[in-house]
């Protein structure tokens, strides 16, 4: 961008705040009394994106165009990126994008280079609906309180399916797709089953069969397709291409847009999954991963006390871990204050006073942002598509000021591309042998209906009794044998054996680590 012309001061004042000396994202150009600076580039340090932001405006303001020009320039530096595609038009990111008059325009107006290019992409989708590679988790990894959030569990519920887990990880009864839970759940609730829930904590039969309806009308809305093996590994989003750039994972959602509720709480396992995998870090120069987590309203709405605690926690943590997370949705209030308040950078297009509600919404995100020498108020609702109020955290660590922003235009194609061409892309990738095929191995599921078949034992016709054995001396026990035969070593040992050495430990959403 040039920086040839001469400030008004009070725009010179502004862009003094972006003039980093580091890596930086190139976000737009400086607006100031109704004019496009092209010498006063608004950008945001590389080095502050592991610092989580959020990305807010009314429909149609352009928020998705924002995502797709930030996660250019990171992958261009070589981070990775996780997009969240709600309404499948994302796509594009791996095709140049298409010169004409409009974007000819605004590359003039914010003095940016355009030049047209496509980015790494890997194309995925929930259980293989849609064109992507399937992503899918086992139970056990997802684990109870993701999956009470899914199943819409109250607290109480949500408490008697952690028993549940607890008690098949005890068993031995691996939890891979949802009728292997649905078997143990059916198990406790028979009348094999009903003492075991007494050595469990005391689970009431009406409560499991609150959980085994849930799992039921969960399975008929066609939703067991997203839980299974292979298991989708995390670490598969960390890759960078041949060249250097990050490789941009596209997550493929218009196929259950009509299950919200599924979608965000699976965005929210990937999260807890990396948190788990990732070593700790600190700051760093630039991200390991970031994270856009597209319709953030839905992960919020009804969510219990403890689950929205839980999320808090992770956004707040996994910064540690190298990897950055961008909530974006309609207004800033769709995201609970405590997260809210960890959000470092903020890019705000403009929002609509057409209501009540709409005007007590625009006060309360008037409210967020540092003092200004706007009227946010006034220009927030007056802001044009592709515009937005930005603010971010300095190399510093401190906030820059307020910029209204002309944002650049994306140099990928600003579209989906071609069904059948995406198909013939996933086709290709790397990731589509490791992932296609569904697998079904023996699991909890197999394991209860064998042993529910499972003719009794009964002596062979004409076969005598065994003797009886003769007692023997007994002798000390050594220290060795003392262990081995100790509770606590069974208990470890049936685990270990049992689990085929998952750690039975899980995080702050109750997800279990597992075998890489």
């Amino acid at each position: 961008m040039s920086d040839s012309e001469t400030l008004p001061a009070g725009a010179r004042e502004i862009a003094s705040g972006y003039a980093f000396t580091g890596p930086a994202l190139e976000l737009g150009a400086l607006l100031w009394d109704g004019r496009c600076h092209p010498g006063a580039p608004v950008r945001v340090p590389l080095s502050v994106l592991s610092r989580h932001g959020l990305v807010a405006g009314a429909t149609g303001t352009g928020k998705s165009k924002t995502l797709q020009l930030v996660a250019e320039q990171l992958s261009a530096q070589g981070v990775p990126v996780f997009l969240a595609d709600i309404k499948g038009d994302l796509s594009g990111i791996a095709r140049p994008g298409q010169p004409g008059d409009r974007v000819r325009g605004r590359a003039a107006e914010v003095g940016q280079e355009w030049t047209p290019a496509g980015f790494p992409a890997e194309f995925l989708a929930l259980g293989g609906l849609g064109h992507g590679i399937p992503v899918r988790a086992t139970v056990t990894a997802f684990g109870p309180v993701l999956l009470s959030k899914v199943l819409g569990l109250n607290r109480t519920q949500e408490q008697s399916l952690g028993l549940i887990f607890h008690y098949a990880d005890t068993k031995g009864l691996e939890l891979v797709d949802l009728k292997d839970l649905r078997a143990v759940v059916a198990f406790l609730t028979s009348d094999e089953g009903r003492a075991e829930l007494r050595d469990i904590g005391g689970l009431s039969t009406a409560t499991a069969g609150v959980i085994l309806r849930s799992l039921t009308a969960f399975e008929a809305e066609g939703m067991a397709d997203f839980f299974g093996e292979p298991e989708f590994g995390t670490a598969d989003l960390l890759r960078t291409a041949p060249d250097g750039r990050g490789v941009v994972s596209v997550l493929e959602l218009p196929a259950v847009q009509d299950r919200p509720r599924l979608f965000s709480t699976f965005l929210m396992w990937l999260l807890a999954d990396l948190f788990h995998d990732l070593p700790e870090v600190g700051d760093v120069d630039r991200p390991k991963l970031v994270f856009f987590f597209d319709e953030a309203h839905l992960l919020f709405g009804d969510a219990s006390k403890a689950f929205l605690e839980s999320i808090t926690r992770t956004v707040r943590l996994i910064r540690s871990k190298g990897v950055g997370v961008f909530f974006v949705t309609q207004s800033p209030k769709d995201v609970p204050s405590d997260v809210l308040g960890q959000l470092g950078s903020r890019i705000q297009h403009a929002q609509r006073a057409f209501t009540p509600d709409d005007q007590k919404a625009l006060a309360a995100t008037v409210k967020t942002f540092p003092d200004s020498a706007y009227d946010l108020a006034e220009l927030l609702t007056g802001l044009g598509t592709g515009e937005a109020v930005v603010t971010v955290l300095g190399e510093q660590g401190a906030p820059t000021p307020v910029a209204a922003t002309r944002l650049c235009a994306p140099e990928s194609l600003m579209g989906p591309v071609d069904a059948g061409e995406l198909d013939r892309e996933v086709r290709a990738s790397a990731l589509f042998g490791r992932y296609a095929q569904a697998v079904d191995r023996e699991s909890a599921y197999e394991r209860l209906t064998a042993r529910r078949t499972a003719p009794p034992e009964s002596p062979e016709p004409g076969r005598p009794a065994p003797a009886p054995r003769t007692k023997t001396p007994e002798r000390e026990p050594s220290l060795v044998e003392e262990v081995i035969g100790s509770g606590m070593f069974k208990s470890l040992a049936r685990s270990v054996g049992t689990q085929l050495g998952r750690e039975i430990t899980r995080s702050l959403f109750g997800t279990a680590r597992r075998r890489r």
